[in-house]
């Protein structure tokens, strides 16, 4: 059991995991958090809803003092990720270059544990930039001679999400109609961003060594009805329109020509309509974790007063 008040290191904890993160890991009585993060909004945002948290600004992908914070740590919880953008640099730079760098501060320092955030397109059927990267990243953590454990979990959602479900959300609170491709029966396994934490958390306090956790939601729900559940969980009047796969694709490459950082990308829909059937462990058996139904989670994450109008940037 590890001492509630040694410091945790959290490296892109300004996201959405972290964000949560922080709420749980204060919630269950952690005392000396450290969080480290390159988005200056996002960031300002931990440090107003947390003013007690360590909340340090910097560029991972950059050699900087911010390494020194990894000095006395108990265990780094790695979360930062580049997960959408234009280019290839952009997730080289952030998923592979940033990890290096982070890896090393906590050899140098001499860190018992580390706590790796995957994600299951590592063992997806998706060929993009995000899933490559990502299995690079995971392959660096597992060689690097560090003690850790990793988590792969499956498309997120919950509170502060700037993208995917909440941006979703958002959109269909906005619009009169919403546009849904093809006829919307893919598959999605939704995993609810509370319950994993709960699981990071179990892992912290555990300290598994070398094993490897693919986190799924439990709940196997088509597209189209997720965004359904979220329309009756908002109370919504907004009309589902479905619009065929190739023109829904290609009005997405044009808004990215016109958008610096498209909510939803082309590679995004292949990934949501590729098929994908995950397999996780028993979260309940493996990290006493049950899961919250899917409609409760849903209205939890878009309705509660705390934290469902704070909206992180992209």
């Amino acid at each position: 059991m590890i001492d509630k008040n040694a410091k945790l290191v959290l490296t892109g904890a300004a996201g959405l995991v972290g964000q949560n993160l922080i709420v749980e890991l204060k919630a269950q009585g952690y005392t000396n958090l450290v969080a480290i993060d390159k988005h200056k909004y996002n960031l300002g945002v931990l440090r107003q809803l947390h003013p007690d948290v360590q909340a340090i600004e910097a560029d991972l992908a950059e050699p900087g003092a911010w390494a020194d914070a990894f000095a006395g740590a108990a265990c780094v919880i790695q979360l930062h990720a580049q997960i959408t953008g234009k280019s290839t640099g952009l997730f080289t730079r952030n998923n592979i270059d940033a990890t290096k760098l982070v890896l090393d501060a906590a050899r140098r320092h001499a860190t018992p544990y580390l706590v790796h955030i995957s994600s299951s397109v590592v063992v997806s059927v998706a060929d993009d930039d995000y899933t490559n990267t990502k299995k690079a990243q995971e392959k660096l953590v597992v060689e690097s001679g560090l003690t850790h454990c990793v988590l792969r979990p499956t498309l997120m959602f919950g509170w502060f999400d700037p993208k995917h479900l909440g941006w979703l959300s958002r959109f269909m609170a906005k619009t009169p109609v919403f546009p849904i491709p093809g006829n919307g029966r893919y598959m999605r396994q939704p995993l609810y961003e509370r319950d994993f934490c709960r699981c990071i958390v179990r892992c912290v306090d555990a300290q598994p060594d070398g094993d490897i956790y693919d986190i799924v939601g439990d709940t196997r729900i088509d597209y189209v009805d997720i965004i359904k559940t979220i329309k009756r969980a908002k109370g919504l009047r907004t009309l589902i329109v479905h619009i065929p796969y190739g023109l829904f694709y290609l009005l997405l490459k044009t808004y990215a020509l016109f958008s610096g950082k498209p909510p939803f990308t082309a590679d995004q829909l292949k990934a949501l309509t590729a098929g994908d059937d995950f397999k996780g462990v028993d979260t309940e058996k493996t990290f006493g974790v049950r899961q919250t139904p899917f409609a409760d989670a849903v209205k939890e994450s878009y309705c509660d007063p705390r934290y469902s109008k704070i909206v992180l940037q992209r």
